[in-house]
């Protein structure tokens, strides 16, 4: 066959109906292993392709999900994306992304224009401005417009949406249980300010195991619209004495942290220790290389899409939030010998 094969000409050939060949096509279980495996061969032996535009005009959808991440340099926003395709490819979604740049503005145009009829619903991670300024308006339209969304990572409990988070305060005490287990007792804190829920939630963790043993806390708040290596550097200025261990909510912040305590003459992990959050390639790469806590963006993607799948079937089922647990993955900067 020269031309591009249909269902029909599958379904002739094989001598089964058009709706066995849609449904092996699909991988249902109505239809047989041996089935499925005889349609599905042929298939792909004549590079038979979906007609997208058939299958809109049928479920009068248009296949597309929009995600808008604040960033996509993020080693965290790239694995959960990849996640998000995984899912969604599976079910011949295709997706659109756009970014936020962590701006409120850019935030309402990116959804104003997705949901212009574009896509058949959204992934979203809300940006630090408009946590920020609390205006979550441009939230609310999509609700009233009926438009299937999920929010991942950054969320606020204002909307009312399915949700995605990892379990920020688990890790953020998994990483300070750490440091006092390999014997630290002053332990600083450098994490976002209060109105980025991420950060806010792995303090809270942090604040439960110090309070735990009863040791201080030490914590810097960063804003990233100043010089982030100053700031941490306060952490060196306050006194005559360092602290043994930090704990950074990113890994952006642990790596300039280890950068600053080795300037200033100090060995990682014998006079402090370091641990940050994400695993992402600056963890791996930093000398010595960084203790983090890994929160497995692919799942989080994953778990994202198919949220997003089951609102799209059935917009009337309750809101779940799915929260994606934290692993320790310990390196050398808190290997103390």
């Amino acid at each position: 066959m020269s031309r591009k094969i249909t269902l029909k000409d599958i379904a002739k050939e094989l001598d089964v109906s058009t709706s066995t060949v849609s449904k092996a096509l699909r991988g249902s279980s109505e239809i047989s292993q041996k089935t499925r495996d005889k349609i599905i061969a042929f298939a792909n032996y004549y590079h038979y392709k979906p007609n997208s535009t058939a299958l809109k005009l049928q479920s009068q959808k248009t296949m597309v999900i929009g995600i808008v991440v604040p960033e996509i340099v993020h080693h965290f926003f790239t694995k959960v994306i990849s996640g998000i395709e995984k899912v969604l490819n599976k079910y011949h979604y295709n997706v659109m992304i756009c970014l936020s740049n962590e701006s409120l503005n850019k935030e309402i145009l990116n959804i104003n224009m997705l949901t212009d009829g574009s896509v058949d619903g959204l992934i979203v991670s809300i940006a630090k401005e408009t946590l920020e300024k609390n205006d979550f308006s441009h939230f609310n339209e999509i609700k009233n417009n009926d438009i299937p969304l999920v929010l991942f990572d950054r969320i606020s409990d204002k909307i009312e949406s399915d949700k995605v988070i990892v379990d920020d305060i688990g890790g953020g005490y998994k990483a300070t249980k750490h440091l006092m287990e390999i014997g630290c007792k002053n332990i600083a804190l450098l994490t976002t300010p209060s109105h980025v829920t991420v950060g806010l939630e792995r303090e809270k963790g942090y604040l439960k195991a110090l309070k735990e043993v009863k040791l201080p806390s030490n914590i810097i708040h960063i804003h990233e619209n100043k010089n982030i290596k100053e700031q941490i550097e306060k952490l060196f200025n306050q006194s005559n004495v360092y602290p043994d261990g930090i704990f950074a909510v990113n890994e952006i912040y642990a790596a300039t942290a280890i950068k600053i305590a080795r300037s200033k003459g100090l060995k990682i992990p014998e006079d402090i220790a370091i641990i940050g959050f994400t695993d992402g390639l600056i963890s791996k790469f930093t000398e010595p290389a960084l203790t983090t806590i890994a929160q497995h963006g692919l799942t989080m993607g994953e778990q994202a899409a198919e949220l997003l799948l089951y609102r799209i079937k059935d917009k009337e089922r309750p809101f779940e939030k799915k929260v994606i647990s934290t692993n320790l993955k310990i390196r050398k900067s808190t290997q103390k010998k």
